[in-house]
């Protein structure tokens, strides 16, 4: 699903990792502490910090999907899919000031990581 291109962009950034799958989980576990930020934003009428906290979860996602490694057939496509309806979520939560939709999208990634952590044993 996810190739060592993830390993190697990060590794760029002179950022030392155990491996590609303890940076998924990495990435996974940004985004709900950047959405967590951007309900406290959103709740303290705080524009700045919530188009701030929102962008950084979307570069993310986009980051996720470009690691994506198409030639795993399906789970690849699904998750394309499904990143990038979570970054229209993240858009519309920005827009309208939406909680919800930000409990939405962490709620998918709380899953996600969860379902990660088991299958790579990252973690254990």
């Amino acid at each position: 699903m996810y190739g060592n291109k993830a390993h190697s962009i990060y590794a760029q950034n002179n950022v030392g990792i155990e491996s590609p799958e303890k940076l998924i989980t990495m990435l996974y576990e940004g985004i709900l502490r950047f959405n967590a930020q951007a309900k406290k934003a959103i709740k303290d009428k705080d524009i700045e910090k919530k188009v701030y906290w929102i962008n950084r979860s979307t570069a993310v996602i986009t980051e996720l999907i470009a690691c994506l490694d198409m030639h795993q057939g399906n789970v690849s496509e699904y998750l394309e899919r499904l990143y990038d309806y979570e970054i229209q979520l993240l858009g519309l939560a920005s827009s309208q000031n939406d909680i919800t939709k930000i409990d939405e999208v962490s709620n998918v990634f709380r899953e996600l990581n969860a379902a990660w952590k088991e299958t790579t044993n990252v973690g254990q």
